[in-house]
């Protein structure tokens, strides 16, 4: 019994090479199976990913915040040197005011009634117009400075920063006319005399 013969020895050998071929052709079969199951489930991602949840779609900062906000600072900077709606009311207000002191008074002062008539009236278009004008600068350097805070890596789009820097520029643009509206450097109140 303890010594085999070749031809059982050869068998043994044949059924040892039969069963290493099949676990080889048994581990390639599992790996392109598993390699087509995820090719399907690539496939079936691709083709539901809109039907996914929110919650396991990636989100990140798409910028369309950093963008409003770089429009808006513009439009508040344009607003600022053409003037508002509100400016106009401030304004006719202002004279409507100075038109009632004007009847009321006694003694007519010319320079006085100028001064609350049209310069009164004058103030309350630059005092609004200076209020958009910085409005516009701060949301213009908001806007600029909030990649700083945000995600790293991630780079503020190029238009954002130009129409931000517009909003900017407008925003100093009209707060100086604004000052200078309402110290009456430019465009004074006429002389009474």
């Amino acid at each position: 019994m303890g010594t085999k013969t070749a031809d059982e020895t050869g068998a043994e050998t044949g059924a040892k090479a039969t069963t290493d071929q099949e676990k080889v052709s048994v581990a390639k079969t599992d790996e392109v199976t598993e390699t087509e199951a995820i090719a399907a489930d690539d496939d079936i991602t691709a083709d539901h990913e809109d039907e996914l949840p929110e919650a396991t779609q990636e989100e990140g900062p798409t910028g369309v915040g950093q963008g409003a906000g770089a429009v808006v600072s513009a439009a508040l900077g344009l607003v600022s040197l053409t003037g508002s709606w509100i400016g106009t009311v401030a304004s006719a207000r202002q004279s409507l005011i100075g038109q009632l002191h004007a009847q009321t008074a006694t003694s007519s002062d010319v320079a006085k009634l100028l001064d609350e008539g049209y310069g009164d009236a004058w103030k309350a278009t630059a005092l609004w117009g200076g209020v958009f004008a910085l409005c516009a600068l701060v949301v213009g350097v908001a806007v600029l400075a909030r990649p700083a805070f945000g995600a790293p890596g991630k780079p503020q789009a190029g238009w954002i920063k130009s129409v931000a820097w517009g909003g900017v520029a407008l925003g100093v643009v009209g707060l100086l006319l604004a000052v200078l509206k309402y110290t009456g450097a430019l465009l004074d109140l006429p002389s009474a005399g």
